[in-house]
């Protein structure tokens, strides 16, 4: 009975998601980890397509966007910086405007650290989020010394040395906003994507993997603007 009854309550999650999508959000699976410690592979997210029609993006946001490089492609990533802000990152140092971004340590894994990034949204209050750093990146660190230009949004991933962002493709125009992401409605376990995998029928894939193997503890966590 219990199957039965969870069986039920994933379909009215389905259908519920369809009817809201035709209308005033739109769903969207996390397809690789450039958004942890916030989002992981195999978060499905609500994306709020109206935000941005009554209201101006602001520095914290989880905006789902179309891809610079490729609009046919949708990314997710944090807005950093907002039109006129001097944007400059020095290795893992970020500073807005001339001052350095603070960041708060939370703890360590055997690969990243993780910290707290406080970000300034004016009269000295700051959103605070998760980020990640690599002890040991990849590949070298990007540095950027930009202004951002009017009408256009400065982006990166919460995974700092594991994102590909406005560090390496530039900026988002405002028109490319899709929507801002408040809500994980659904996770589970799927394997990650390239940047050519991403579109529909993949992400429908996804989420019938996890159906199979949902990780509970995630499902209707708030990305809400604090």
């Amino acid at each position: 009975m219990n199957f039965l009854k969870e069986i039920k309550e994933l379909a009215i999650i389905v259908i519920v998601v369809i009817f809201l999508r035709a209308f005033v959000v739109e769903a969207f699976n996390i397809p690789s980890g450039s958004m942890k410690p916030t989002l992981d592979v195999g978060d499905f997210v609500l994306v709020n397509r109206l935000a941005y029609e009554i209201s101006q993006p602001k520095r914290g946001d989880i905006v789902v966007f179309k891809w610079p490089v490729n609009p046919k492609i949708d990314f997710i990533k944090r807005i950093i910086g907002v039109p006129g802000d001097h944007i400059v990152v020095k290795g893992q140092t970020l500073y807005i405007n001339g001052k350095e971004v603070k960041w708060q340590f939370v703890k360590q894994t055997n690969r990243k650290l993780i910290y707290y990034e406080y970000l300034p949204i004016g009269d000295g209050k700051f959103r605070k989020h998760l980020i990640a750093i690599y002890k040991h990146p990849f590949v070298p660190r990007r540095d950027v010394d930009v202004v951002v230009p009017p009408g256009d949004y400065f982006v990166m991933g919460d995974n700092r040395d594991n994102s590909e962002d406005s560090r390496y493709w530039g900026f988002v125009p405002r028109k490319d906003l899709i929507g801002d992401a408040f809500v994980i409605y659904f996770s589970g376990h799927v394997p990650s994507l390239t940047t050519a995998e991403n579109n529909p029928l993949i992400g429908i894939r996804q989420l019938l993997l996890a159906l199979i193997s949902p990780r509970i503890d995630r499902i209707g966590m708030p990305l809400m603007r604090r």
